[in-house]
């Protein structure tokens, strides 16, 4: 057997072998959907009929499936499980290195270092996640997965293609002595359960589960461009993370989806790469190293001092772009 196919075999078969479920979980949610939305409008003609118009209050509409927007997200999952066999690959190499030369020690391959594995990788995931929301380029690769304006089963699959920032926050679980095979297992069992977090078909679960798991409720919370919803519940599997550090909102409203800035094209590309042609653009303007770093690692929407102080004195314009100030993930 190959090298390249020994660390496929290790590193991505859960997910793989999760792909068929998440084709058949997307197909059965769309026709749900359907099915929902005709016997709403069944039942609102009902009652017109009845004579009884506005007895029963609106529901908010599900935002459903759109065919171009899926599509646009099947191809944007297909190429990152392409960008994850790469990055893996290489990222592995330097893992069994540290592992093997580096940590101070090995934990044995148990149930329980499996437990404490699942929940290591979970706070990795939070800090990556916190880091791809907060510091502008993490949110060139990331945002691509929230350029969505619909929030269905679909969505989880548009995944970002440049998957670099994960090597630095996974970085301390080898040298913690993990065995850097598990490692890709792990995350990978992470992913798949983050997919089913991505519905409008599930409502608030109890009370001990919201507490400690990352639900639907909570998931689409951090998929909103509403002000009150911004960066806020980054959790993986855990939302226990965000409830220790301050990141915890509860679902309020019903949320508008997508970017504060949305987006006008399904071509996977742009979304993939437009926030890095954005800093290239911004870096070109830079008048300073400051306003270079500034661009490059302060929040998304950051601006320097020289150009705040300008929109200060036109007030037309002044708030034109301050829900840009930090991006919806």
């Amino acid at each position: 057997m190959s090298i390249l196919a020994t660390i496929w075999e290790h590193i991505e078969n859960p997910l793989v072998y999760a792909i068929p479920f998440f084709f058949a979980l997307l197909i059965a949610e769309a026709v749900m959907l359907v099915l929902e939305e005709r016997r709403e409008a069944k039942e609102a003609a009902e009652r017109t009929d009845g004579g009884v118009l506005g007895a029963a209050p609106a529901r908010t509409p599900k935002t459903g499936y759109s065919a171009a927007d899926t599509r646009t997200s099947l191809f944007m999952g297909s190429g990152a499980l392409i960008a994850m066999l790469v990055f893996k690959s290489l990222t592995l190499v330097l893992f069994v290195f540290i592992w093997t030369y580096i940590a101070p020690w090995q934990i044995p391959v148990t149930w329980w270092s499996w437990i404490l594995l699942f929940v290591a990788v979970d706070l990795t995931w939070y800090c990556n996640h916190r880091f791809s929301h907060r510091v502008r380029i993490g949110w060139a690769a990331h945002q691509a997965h929230h350029s969505s304006e619909y929030f269905n089963l679909g969505t989880a699959l548009r995944q970002k293609w440049n998957p670099w920032s994960e090597a630095i926050f996974w970085l301390p679980l080898p040298l913690l002595g993990f065995t850097p095979w598990t490692i890709y297992v792990a995350f990978a069992f992470n992913l798949i359960y983050q997919f089913f977090s991505h519905t409008e078909t599930i409502g608030r679960l109890p009370r001990p589960i919201e507490f400690v798991m990352n639900t639907p409720s909570h998931h689409r919370v951090h998929h909103a461009s509403d002000a009150e919803y911004l960066d806020k519940n980054y959790g993986g599997i855990f939302i226990i993370w965000d409830r220790m550090f301050g990141t915890f909102q509860p679902e309020l409203h019903t949320p508008k989806y997508g970017l504060t800035k949305p987006v006008t094209t399904y071509n996977p590309f742009k979304l993939e790469y437009f926030e890095y042609a954005n800093i290239a653009r911004d870096l070109r303007s830079a008048q300073s190293w400051s306003e270079r770093l500034g661009y490059v690692f302060a929040p998304p929407g950051w601006q320097p001092k020289r150009l705040r102080q300008s929109e200060a004195q036109t007030p037309s314009t002044m708030v034109a772009d301050k829900a840009a100030a930090v991006e919806s993930v």
